[in-house]
């Protein structure tokens, strides 16, 4: 019996010793997978970039992975219940690693080969997750338990809790909890009730297979056992399992929904902070705060929306999507499922048109409804002929639409659903706080999703018109004046670099004679700019033009100049307006104000260029592109970038005076809707109306909208600056100057108001009866004029003295 027991003895130590030595060897052959104390407690999420408006709102996010980590106090009591339910009940307790686990598994092995289940810990899943592939083997089972034995030795139960709760995929390419319960349900965890938690906490095992979008059946079944065992765990009581249990599946495909719809703003600074840091930047956790505001950015959305649906509504219906009268007989999910093979847009509806009545029609929605659709809601439709042109008014429903008949309809809050189509036509908008260059609002075209070409930064069109400011201030800073004469006249100019010789007209082919240079801005007279440009000298001109951001090698070297035949962003025209709206100062937009990493820490902070009218330089700075240095200022001694000026206040003033009128008295008047005085601003239009612009601002805020097609087709006939894009303006202003006091652009004391004589520009006779008044720099007012009389009236000298009297009183007025 003592020889049997010594066999056993042996035998069993030398098992002992082989399986000490077995594991050793296999330790020996995994620990270079294994990570130190370091690495352990140095785990890097891959956090994608999201990128915020200046008042945090979300604008957009990049990367593969959606992910939102928080710590472990965030995680809700319920969800942590039913983890621990459904993946691993004894998780508290064990070293990391379930020995009957481990033994099922190590069976599988034998029988089969290879691992076919289990025995996974949450603390394995972490260590499979942040370092090893998800190759079922021997080898990387066993790296597995080795990583998970240092892990509970280096790190507490909530830590590798936490880990897992922000490391686990789940599907949709969501990676944690949090990202789960947004993609999922549209909330953070804390908003999910028990029935939702329980619902996510069974994703774990198969996101595919238990997705309760994908697979709702098998996702309820996954769903009603956690609970199940929730309950019988004690975790919760019967009546929270009984209402969890019973509430029906609300699992929708929400994504990442941004706060703030600004596509074409998170693409640019997506393109810009991808130069620096290359694919870092998609899951390193960086936070980008933007200049946008989100209100100003939601009123451009619509602006530019409802400008262009307007637009498209005013040239006709180009006509049905397709006409199926096939699917008048089939049943209603037969129609629904044929509506949805059809594109898509936004939240409208693609419909299937049932019957019409002489003023109605019945329609199946793409979502299953059917409605009545109102006449109101289509007698906009005339036939689409060209965009010069459309058909007659229709006078029924069938001169619009038949039963078969796929349409497109929008929701509306006065007609329920209106027919529309998509539009063809883009249009574009760029405002800027103009004392900075921030970029407070940019819409790059119609709709992101459609069409991602960002036309504020990447279209170079023709302004036109809109270009015509910058030569009159460069006429301004040669000594002309808002009342220098230029005659509108008939003039061929035979200029060596135009190809041929040139005979400019004015809208209308009207020509006016001699005409003062106010007049001629807000009347927009072609022939006007032309001549002045003429007598300033193209190549001096094109130098002075630098002063508002202009390459002068990108812009034309002939008089075609002066009518905005150069090819420029709206960036670069809002840019170039910012200077007459801040006072004759030069500033650079720009989008990105700062940059956090993931533990908020500053990578960039934007230092912008800013006016400071009452900055004095006591220290240069070694910076040859800013003006940067030690600044005296009524509040003190400041550190910053100041702008610099290029425009003299005066002429400033006297250019935004003028453009004042373009609104009060020219092609701008329809902005009197906006009952404002402070405002200032400029139409575009070019040849054959293939580009209409609106640049305007006051002393704050300086917006241009661009609208046309992209392939240069001409807008139609009656379709200017005014019509198209002005109206855009007007409602993005509306809200940007809503409840905002005046801001007037900087008058300068130094500037001085006579009395004119309208025709001539000249200084007005003392009682001249149409007199106006008129804004001049001291250097330049017109001399005064005295009248030759044959004969001096003793009887009205003191009439006439008191009159002159009263005219010296007004000068000196205004």
């Amino acid at each position: 019996m003592s020889k049997v027991f010594k066999i056993l003895f042996f035998l069993g130590l030398f098992g002992a010793i082989s399986a000490a030595g077995i594991t050793y060897a296999i330790y020996y052959s995994v620990k270079d997978r294994i990570p130190t104390v370091e690495e352990l407690k140095d785990i890097e999420l891959r956090i994608p970039l999201r990128i915020y408006t200046a008042d945090n709102k979300l604008i957009g996010e990049f990367g593969e992975q959606r992910r939102t980590p928080i710590s472990y106090d965030d995680i809700p009591p319920n969800l942590e219940f039913a983890i621990l339910a459904a993946e691993d009940t004894n998780f508290y307790h064990h070293p990391g690693v379930d020995i009957l686990g481990l033994g099922r598994a190590a069976m599988q092995l034998v029988t089969s080969g290879k691992i076919q289940s289990g025995g996974s810990t949450i603390t394995m899943q972490v260590a499979r997750n942040y370092f090893l592939s998800f190759e079922q083997t021997f080898t990387r089972k066993f790296t597995e338990i080795f990583i998970s034995l240092k892990m509970e030795q280096e790190l507490s139960k909530h830590e590798i809790l936490e880990l897992y709760i922000n490391k686990i995929y789940l599907g949709k390419r969501a990676y944690g909890f949090e990202a789960a319960a947004q993609v999922y349900y549209g909330k953070s965890l804390g908003e999910l009730d028990l029935a939702q938690l329980a619902m996510i906490a069974g994703l774990p095992k198969a996101p595919s297979l238990y997705n309760p979008i994908v697979n709702p059946s098998r996702a309820l079944i996954r769903r009603n056992w956690i609970l199940q065992r929730m309950l019988s765990l004690g975790m919760i009581d019967k009546e929270a399992y009984q209402t969890a249990v019973e509430s029906p599946i609300t699992a929708k495909n929400y994504g990442v929904a941004p706060d703030i719809e600004a596509g074409y703003v998170a693409e640019m600074v997506r393109s810009e902070l991808y130069k620096t840091f290359g694919n870092d930047l998609y899951n390193t956790g960086m936070t980008v705060y933007t200049t946008i505001d989100s209100g100003r950015q939601e009123a451009a959305n619509e602006a530019v929306f409802q400008g262009v649906l307007n637009y498209d509504t005013r040239h006709g219906y180009r006509g049905a999507l397709d006409a199926r009268t096939d699917l008048l007989s089939v049943s209603p999910e037969e129609q629904q499922a044929e509506l949805s093979k059809f594109e898509g847009f936004q939240d409208w509806q693609n419909a299937l048109v049932l019957t019409t009545e002489e003023l109605s029609a019945d329609v199946r929605l793409e979502n299953g409804e059917q409605v009545l659709l109102a006449w109101d809601a289509m007698k906009w439709a005339k036939a689409y002929i060209n965009e010069d042109s459309q058909g007659p008014s229709p006078k029924t429903v069938a001169d619009i639409i038949v039963p078969g008949d796929i349409i497109r309809l929008r929701p509306d809050d006065t007609f329920g659903w209106v027919l529309t189509q998509k539009p063809e036509v883009q249009s574009a908008l760029i405002s800027l706080n103009s004392s900075n260059g921030a970029i407070q609002a940019l819409v790059g075209g119609f709709n992101y999703y459609e069409n991602k070409f960002n036309r504020i930064t990447q279209s170079k069109r023709q302004p036109g018109s809109n270009f015509k400011p910058f030569v009159y201030a460069s006429a301004l800073n040669r000594g002309y004046t808002a009342a220098s004469i230029i005659n509108d006249a008939p003039v061929v100019f035979n200029d060596s670099n135009l190809a041929t010789a040139w005979r400019p007209t004015n809208d209308g082919g009207r020509f006016y004679g001699p005409t003062r240079l106010r007049q001629a801005l807000y009347r927009s007279q072609n022939v006007v700019s032309v001549r002045l440009l003429d007598e300033l000298g193209v190549r001096p001109t094109l130098e002075f033009l630098r002063r508002f951001g202009f390459d002068p090698d990108e812009l034309p070297h002939n008089l075609s100049l002066s009518l905005g035949s150069a090819n420029l962003s709206p960036l670069q025209i809002a840019t170039g307006y910012a200077v007459f709206s801040n006072g004759g100062y030069q500033v650079q937009p720009y989008l990105i104000a700062r940059v956090e990493d993931r533990n908020g820490e500053s990578l960039f902070d934007a230092s912008p260029v800013t006016v400071c009218r009452s900055c004095t330089l006591l220290e240069q700075a070694p910076d040859e592109e800013r003006q940067t240095g030690l600044f005296s200022t009524p509040e003190g001694i400041l550190d910053l970038p100041v702008a610099p000026q290029v425009l003299e206040g005066e002429i400033d003033y006297i250019i935004y005076d003028m453009m004042r009128d373009v609104i009060k008295y020219g092609t701008g008047r329809r902005a009197r809707v906006l009952k404002r005085d402070d405002i200032a601003g400029k139409t575009g239009t070019t040849n054959d109306g293939r580009d209409a612009w609106f640049s305007g601002f006051n002393g704050e805020i300086v917006t241009s909208v661009w609208s046309g097609f992209d392939n240069s087709s001409p807008l139609g006939r009656g379709e200017w600056g005014g019509s198209v894009s002005l109206p855009v303006w007007i409602d993005y202003m509306r809200y940007a100057l809503e409840g905002q006091a005046p801001a007037y652009v900087n008058k300068p004391s130094s500037l001085v108001t006579v009395r004119i004589d309208p025709k001539t520009g000249q200084r007005a006779l003392p009682g001249q009866s149409d007199a106006i008044f008129e804004i001049f720099r001291k250097a330049h007012v017109p001399a005064q004029r005295t009248v030759s009389a044959p004969a001096l009236d003793l009887n009205n000298l003191d009439e006439a003295l008191e009159e002159e009297k009263e005219t010296s009183v007004l000068e000196n007025l205004f």
